[in-house]
């Protein structure tokens, strides 16, 4: 991880080497040619010298003060970058003014060597050397502070990414892609053309030049200018979009783990930004169906996804499961809570095994009690069959681990399935006589050497093959019914 980290500062630091001297260098060397070509300055005689001295000490004295001034400007960029730690938000604000600060130090420089080229030029010759020497150098400059404006953003990619991951690009923008194009286009249609004016109209500067060969120079000028401005445009605008339409296409096709590097601070840095919060939300949103399921049960909770929440059910018949832990109140004087939890928890889940394996729902679980729901939310055409066969599931997993004693009772019958609460608290409920007839029938079940008890009703409505694993028990007088219920046992 060091040497990768050292790897990136020591590429990213002699990027920005190369991009100073080169474009410095490369301007210099281009104004010279037109310079030379145009027969400027015209007037010096034999002070020529002077001036090329001047003007290359010019250029060596802006190559160090550059350096200096933008490492001073950016020092603490150069620390946090350096050692690999985030930036505060302070630090991310200046590092994305990176790009901007080179260019106005360029500028500066620039500027100030034009004027005092100009200013000796006049002094040793004309005005008109003057005025054409700090024409051809100011052309020149904007060519250079242009191409080091979008140069230094590629550059500074790295630092970008690190300052744009404290300081997402939000509200008022540092950069824009219009600011771009117009940097683009000042560099291939801008200053050539300007330059072409200069040359080919009064008040014709440089008499004694060659204004074909200059017409040439700032042609190739811009054509190269404009091929590199376009190349770092295209870079700085294509290549992010191609980053987001694959990582969209991948959210497109389920995936959300998706993350985008945020390199930018124009608006493509926003859309960057967007995609990344996309993906979070969608993120966020499976957690929450998730948590939702996991309290409310999956069929319910798509079931809510689908149709909204509403203090709204329907009558329907279901198979309600009643389960329930023999004596749990002695259980819990004689066991440690974190022991008891434990069990419970082991229990609870054979019996969400088993029933969703036969697709129930687990409404709710009651302290160390459990109601299960055959026929809703999601309609089964063989409920009775279902509730019946998780009922033996149950008892035989619970028995198998030994830690606990229980009774189940299984009862079918019209009940209400629905939202039940207030509209700011919302709960999926059955409402009926037969989940209070499976609860009566667990209250005799733990009593019954299988420990299940069902309904005639049940039994009767169940498949063949799950008919043959129940037997007639008896008629039972159930608390809080008239009526004896024939019940069955497995």
């Amino acid at each position: 991880m060091i040497a990768g980290r050292f790897r990136l500062v020591l590429r990213t630091s002699l990027g920005f080497a190369a991009l100073g001297v080169g474009s410095s260098v490369a301007g210099a060397g281009v104004v010279a040619l037109l310079l030379l070509l145009q027969g400027l300055p015209a007037d010096v005689d034999d002070r020529g010298w002077v001036l090329g001295v001047t003007a290359a000490g010019v250029v060596a004295l802006a190559l160090i003060v550059g350096t200096l001034w933008t490492a001073y400007l950016q020092r603490r960029t150069v620390v946090w970058f350096t050692i690999g730690r985030p930036p505060t938000a302070d630090e991310a604000k200046r590092a994305l003014r990176l790009p901007f600060d080179m260019a106005v130090v360029s500028g500066t420089l620039w500027l100030i060597g034009a004027l005092a080229l100009g200013i000796l030029a006049g002094v040793l010759g004309s005005i008109g050397d003057a005025a054409g020497i700090a024409l051809t150098i100011g052309l020149g400059g904007l060519t250079t502070v242009g191409l080091t404006y979008l140069a230094a953003e590629w550059v500074a990619r790295p630092v970008m990414t690190m300052a744009l991951d404290v300081l997402p690009p939000r509200g008022s923008l540092p950069v824009t892609v219009l600011t771009r194009l117009v940097v683009t286009w000042v560099l291939a249609s801008g200053v050539p053309l300007i330059g072409v004016l200069l040359v080919t109209t009064p008040p014709d500067l440089g008499r004694h030049g060659n204004p074909t060969a200059s017409l040439i120079v700032l042609s190739v000028t811009g054509l190269t200018t404009g091929a590199i401005g376009t190349a770092l445009l295209s870079r700085a605008v294509a290549a992010p979009l191609h980053r987001l339409r694959i990582a969209l296409d991948a959210i497109a096709r389920g995936r959300k783990d998706v993350h985008v590097d945020v390199d930018d601070s124009s608006e493509i840095g926003m859309l960057q930004t967007s995609v990344n919060d996309l993906a979070a939300g969608l993120r966020e949103q499976d957690r929450m169906r998730d948590l939702f399921g996991r309290h409310v049960g999956a069929d319910v909770a798509r079931h809510a996804l689908e149709y909204g929440a509403s203090l709204s059910g329907d009558v329907r018949e279901v198979t309600a499961l009643f389960v329930d832990v023999v004596d749990s109140t002695a259980l819990a004087s004689r066991t440690p809570p974190q022991e008891l939890v434990e069990k419970l928890n082991r229990f609870f889940a054979s019996v969400v095994s088993a029933v969703d394996a036969r697709g129930g729902l687990v409404n709710k679980f009651q302290g160390d009690a459990a109601l299960c729901v055959f026929g809703a939310p999601t309609r089964l055409s063989d409920g009775p069959t279902m509730a019946l066969a998780a009922a033996r599931a149950i008892r035989d997993a619970v028995m198998s681990e030994g830690e606990l004693d229980l009774g189940i009772g299984v009862a079918t019958g019209q009940v209400f399935a629905g939202q039940l609460g207030a509209s700011s608290r919302l709960e999926y409920t059955v409402i009926g006589d037969a989940v209070n007839e499976a609860a009566r029938l667990t209250e005799h079940a733990k009593a019954v050497p299988s420990r299940v008890l069902a309904s005639e009703t049940t039994v009767k409505a169940a498949l063949g093959g799950e008919r043959e694993h129940w037997r007639l028990h008896g008629e039972l007088h159930l608390r809080g019914r008239h009526r004896e219920t024939r019940t069955w046992t497995t």
